[in-house]
């Protein structure tokens, strides 16, 4: 661990969302940023980075599950912690920043399997309050509703549950998850394809109700999640610091959190999740 002090980057002087693209994000929960994120060498670096990880998967492991892989692999702090995303980040959270999780969600040609109905909220309730997320999601692959590209129901973080709706379970093995938000509950207004060029984003809040359909067609679709915090928000340590680490992208912290270290690899962390079934999404 490491003392949660100075960060590795100095706070932008160079937002990349205007305030009416701010205020478009927070009104209706998303936001699609439709410039190439990473300048193109940083972002074949990044994807080098991915395709290597992939390539040495433990046999049985659904390369829809790449989760957290930055607690064995380091080296993706590089774009973790780049300008390019967090003055992304910044305009909406405020100049004090943390990375609270990251996922290479990959659905491989002709078998990519679906992803129900949720809200990231839902799998984070014990671990950080108050439920304050962006996470950007980065297209290593176009994604498009061919290959099953992620859909979005607008304005469903301020509305309905509002990060906190009701679940059925769903047989092991048929999704990514294992449970679905209640079609009752997600019945609140059309999904928005979110397609996405390689090297687009979107953004999202924490809380909104979200899914993709299954990959059946020729073309893999991967993308990677990077979800961040405000230093005012709490994670709970005490309670989830075995198998979870935040660490400090920018700014100071604001409540007493504890930072992993980015310079550190945490395999014992990795092996304790798959060991007890923890996944923080």
């Amino acid at each position: 661990m490491v003392a949660p002090t100075s960060s590795p980057t100095a706070p932008t002087l160079h937002p990349r969302l205007t305030p009416a693209e701010v205020a478009q994000y927070q009104k209706e929960g998303y936001f699609v940023f439709r410039k190439p994120v990473f300048p193109q060498a940083k972002f074949d670096g990044l994807k080098a980075c991915f395709e290597n990880i992939l390539n040495n998967l433990e046999a049985g492991v659904r390369p829809e599950s790449m989760d957290v892989p930055h607690f064995q692999h380091p080296e993706l702090f590089e774009w973790l912690f780049a300008d390019e995303i967090l003055d992304l980040v910044e305009p909406i959270l405020g100049p004090d920043i943390a990375l609270f999780a990251s996922h290479f969600i990959c659905k491989p040609r002709g078998n990519g399997q679906r992803v129900p109905w949720h809200e990231d909220s839902h799998y984070w309730s014990t671990m950080i309050s108050p439920m304050e997320v962006v996470t950007v999601w980065l297209a290593i692959d176009p994604s498009t509703t061919e290959n099953g590209c992620m859909r979005i129901i607008p304005r469903t973080h301020n509305t309905g549950k509002q990060g906190f709706s009701d679940y059925d379970l769903l047989t092991p093995g048929e999704a990514v998850f294992n449970d679905e938000i209640k079609a009752a509950q997600r019945n609140q207004g059309k999904p928005v394809a979110i397609e996405l060029e390689a090297n687009q984003c979107s953004l999202h809040d924490g809380r909104i109700i979200h899914g993709s359909e299954p990959n059946l067609s020729t073309k893999r679709r991967c993308g990677y999640t990077m979800r961040y915090i405000s230093t005012r928000v709490r994670e709970d340590h005490e309670k989830i610091g075995a198998w979870h680490h935040l660490y400090l992208a920018r700014g100071k912290d604001l409540s007493g959190n504890v930072y992993g270290d980015p310079t550190k690899a945490y395999p014992d962390l990795a092996r304790f999740r798959a060991k007890h079934g923890k996944n923080g999404h």
